[in-house]
């Protein structure tokens, strides 16, 4: 095929915001929702970058739509030019006023209750002005805001090495303890098994994360099945809360929760179940300065709760 003329005037701006839109709803209905304008237009405008690039970029099917290899090749790129444009703007705002900044920073459960929080707050101690957006999400789900320039770092479990669009800090170890409510009935006892708590209900992470299928191959070996009384949720705020309430049991960072007297950790071994939580940053995008001062703060921080 010829090479796509992509500098010849027909290829707009929005062509690179409709395509990372399509592929992160899934759907023309969902990406017209997201940028609040009709179907026929998000079709149009799909047929257009189609027309201009000469490959079909999505298959339809009865649920929606799925990138095809051109698709998934073209967002990556539309994501890095849309991930660029938003670091410029934010870069010349900051060099007009050097004391005032905006750092985006994605958490998912690990870090959420000590790391990032006392992290924003000793940046805040020197940079007052900096303003401090936490978004909480999956792992996967923050990736994808990561590449497209939406979000600036990810702090949490590290699951992996870093990938060609990636690069991953590792500030800290640690375990994974099953905790439950104050009130449980198996929080006073000196001794509780897997067995034992495969009697009671359990909150879970989402399928699509290293926890969960740590917690499955884990309970395999138990020869036990997950139990099928489970609730799936990443926030902490909802998981203490059913903890708290109910008899409920979940299988949480060390840290989370450590200083809450409503919640307590069971003394079940969870064998060769840990991580190091870090930094993911976007592979090869320049550092804002209040990134770069909370990057800092975060390391800070990490070498105290280390120390302790």
């Amino acid at each position: 095929m010829e090479m796509p003329r992509l500098l010849d005037g027909r290829l707009k701006l929005r062509h690179l915001v409709l395509v990372d839109t399509l592929t992160e709803q899934g759907s023309v209905v969902g990406a017209a929702a997201a940028l609040h304008v009709t179907q026929p237009v998000v079709t149009r405008g799909l047929h257009d970058l189609e027309a201009i690039l000469g490959v079909p970029l999505y298959e339809r099917g009865p649920r929606g739509i799925t990138p095809t290899e051109f698709g998934t090749a073209f967002t990556e790129h539309a994501r890095a030019v849309l991930a660029q444009l938003t670091h410029a703007a934010r870069h010349v705002v900051e060099i007009a006023d050097a004391t005032r900044g905006r750092v985006v920073a994605g958490i998912h459960l690990a870090g959420s209750n000590l790391l990032l929080p006392r992290a924003i707050a000793h940046l805040k101690e020197d940079h007052p002005l900096v303003t401090v957006v936490v978004r909480e999400g999956t792992p996967e789900s923050l990736l994808v805001e990561l590449t497209a320039g939406r979000v600036d770092v990810i702090v949490g479990r590290l699951s992996g090495p870093g990938t060609e669009d990636t690069r991953r800090r590792a500030l800290y170890q640690e375990s994974i303890r099953v905790v439950a409510g104050a009130h449980h009935p198996l929080a006073a006892r000196g001794n509780v098994s897997l067995e034992d708590l495969a009697e009671f209900p359990w909150i879970v992470p989402g399928t699509e994360t290293v926890l969960r299928q740590e917690l499955e191959s884990l309970f395999a070996q138990h020869g036990l099945d997950l139990p099928a009384n489970r609730v799936e949720a990443t926030s902490f705020l909802t998981v203490r809360q059913l903890l708290t309430e109910t008899a409920m049991v979940a299988a949480l960072p060390g840290l989370l929760g450590m200083d809450d007297p409503r919640l307590v950790t069971l003394p079940t071994p969870l064998e060769n179940i840990g991580h190091s939580v870090g930094l993911t940053l976007a592979a090869g995008r320049r550092l804002n300065p209040a990134t770069q001062a909370l990057i800092e703060s975060l390391h800070t921080v990490a070498a105290q709760i280390e120390d302790a």
